[in-house]
């Protein structure tokens, strides 16, 4: 086979009809762009809406669950043969929430190496006081470092500044809902109530907004000492250790571990969050689906005009053949067409899809739900782009093997008759 020879040829009969060669490679360039372009976005906004759940939630959670003894009475009693024992009205361990021998369990997390971070959270049930009415919320009680280092927390604080919490003693990041139902601001004083009756003031330095309403309208945040204060509890009071790991995959079975160890309730982030989880995989899965689709329609394309160059070219394949080229040169030829647009067509499409991406990312995206996100969001993982650039070699290989087959089989001879 001489390669040279039938590279002219593919290049003459690509040139010969060039108009049908544009128009084919413009189809593959447009499929791979709007495939590169919807992809990074869908996966974009996947992102996003993972980034206000997850980056909020810890991969492990250890706390102290409140559930009835395991071995009830009626349980220690010998069984009667005549009759029937009952029990009603089963009440839940009579014991604090705690996490009991909290700094040795902290240190024994810490050095496990699959650990990232751990942060210790206190949470309280309190009442916001406007005049005479009470809104019912929860005041998370957080070690403001580790909360940045492994929630990213300053993030959601588009007003003011988390490190205020560490040091302005009695102070309170808002929910920024319940700062707008309590028309206060950054500096202002608040007051409390407990599920104890005790009262207490505090100040205002900055205001939480996670993008998710109902938690805004409950949840604020004070220093661990100040949360403790609050519900009058010692140093060591810590009701939730919120686990960060450094391989998220690991964390169902790092949670049965610690359950087992710790003799504590562990609940990992995929068991926490399996219906989000499902709508994220729902929704990538439709973006995948509609740019894969976009690459067969541009391959039928290929494969339809390779056709009608056969038919037109048939005097040409006679020629071919009847002096010495094999059905395997001719089918080589026409492969060498379609992936000639194929490779082309798709690294243009490649580029035009991140110029695409990047116009996105510059659109402005303001939302009063998200403060913190300026521009449209795309993901630019290399994945979609590899993908992208080795579907659109085989759908044009296909789009021309078909094709190619036909041409291969031409008996030279019926077409010099003019049959």
């Amino acid at each position: 086979m001489k390669f040279k020879l039938i590279f002219e040829i593919s290049k003459s009969l690509l040139f010969a009809r060039w108009k049908q060669t544009l128009v084919a490679a413009i189809g593959v360039t447009f499929s791979i762009t709007m495939f590169i372009s919807l992809l990074g976005f869908m996966n974009g906004l996947n992102d996003l809406l993972d980034g206000i759940i997850l980056n909020r939630t810890p991969h492990i959670r250890l706390y102290n669950e409140v559930k009835p003894t395991d071995i009830q009475p009626i349980q220690r009693k010998k069984k009667s043969a005549k009759g029937h024992d009952f029990i009603h009205s089963v009440k839940p361990k009579n014991e604090f929430l705690k996490i009991k021998n909290y700094t040795p369990i902290h240190a024994s997390l810490l050095k496990d190496k699959r650990v990232l971070g751990v942060a210790p959270k206190v949470t309280a049930q309190v009442f916001y006081n406007i005049g005479s009415v009470d809104i019912p919320g929860v005041i998370n009680g957080v070690d403001v470092e580790a909360e940045n280092k492994l929630f990213l927390f300053q993030d959601y604080v588009p007003v003011g500044n988390t490190e205020a919490l560490k040091n302005t003693p009695n102070s309170i990041i808002l929910g920024i809902g319940v700062a707008q139902k309590m028309l206060v601001n950054v500096g202002d004083l608040i007051q409390i109530t407990t599920s104890k009756g005790a009262v207490f003031q505090l100040k205002v330095v900055g205001l939480f907004q996670s993008g998710l309403q109902d938690i805004d309208k409950m949840q604020s945040y004070c220093s661990l000492r100040t949360t403790q204060k609050i519900i009058g509890e010692a140093n060591d009071y810590v009701t939730d250790l919120q686990v960060k790991l450094t391989n998220i995959e690991l964390a169902p079975q790092i949670a049965k571990e610690y359950a087992a160890i710790y003799q504590y309730e562990a609940v990992d982030i995929q068991t926490a969050n399996a219906q989000f989880e499902t709508g994220s995989d729902v929704r990538s899965l439709i973006s995948y689906a509609v740019g894969i689709t976009l690459l067969i329609v541009a391959g039928f394309g290929i494969y339809n005009i390779l056709n009608m160059m056969i038919y037109e070219k048939m005097d040409s394949i006679a020629i071919l053949k009847a002096t010495g080229f094999s059905g395997r040169d001719v089918n080589f030829i026409f492969i060498t067409i379609a992936l000639t647009i194929g490779v082309f067509g798709g690294a243009l499409g490649l580029i035009f899809g991140f110029l695409v991406s990047l116009l996105i990312d510059n659109l402005p995206f303001v939302t009063a739900a998200l403060p913190t996100v300026k521009t449209f969001p795309v993901n630019y993982s290399p994945v979609y782009y590899i993908i992208g650039g080795i579907f659109s070699i085989i759908t044009t290989y296909f789009a021309g093997y078909f094709p190619s087959q036909k041409a291969s089989k031409i008996d030279p001879v019926d077409i010099i008759r003019g049959k």
